[in-house]
């Protein structure tokens, strides 16, 4: 059975959940983070190897001049909701969402 919720307003709706990143897609630009207000994303780097790597860290500061790219990643995947707001601002479309039984 597929889990349901209820908007404000009493319609029901089902949730999807953010399932995964693509982090060849994912330009880093940061728009999802700045609108889930759960902690579910954060941005790293993203070395030549495909290491991720979390800035401000000294792992980080090791390898600063071999990333390439930055990219947004899942660091508390428990704490989505289904509310599907990091989707709608991705300009390009790097994320996976899916109802959850």
């Amino acid at each position: 059975m597929t889990r349901t919720a209820l908007t404000r307003g009493g319609t029901e709706y089902v949730p999807e959940f953010l399932m995964a990143i693509d982090p060849e897609k994912c330009i880093g630009c940061g728009r999802c983070y700045k609108v889930c207000g759960r902690g579910v994303m954060t941005l790293h780097g993203l070395t030549e190897d495909g290491a991720l790597v979390r800035p401000g860290t000294a792992e980080y500061d090791d390898v600063e001049d071999e990333i390439i790219k930055s990219v947004m990643t899942m660091v508390a995947p428990d704490l989505c909701i289904g509310c599907g707001a990091c989707a709608r601002v991705c300009p390009s479309d790097c994320q996976s969402h899916a109802a959850v039984d």
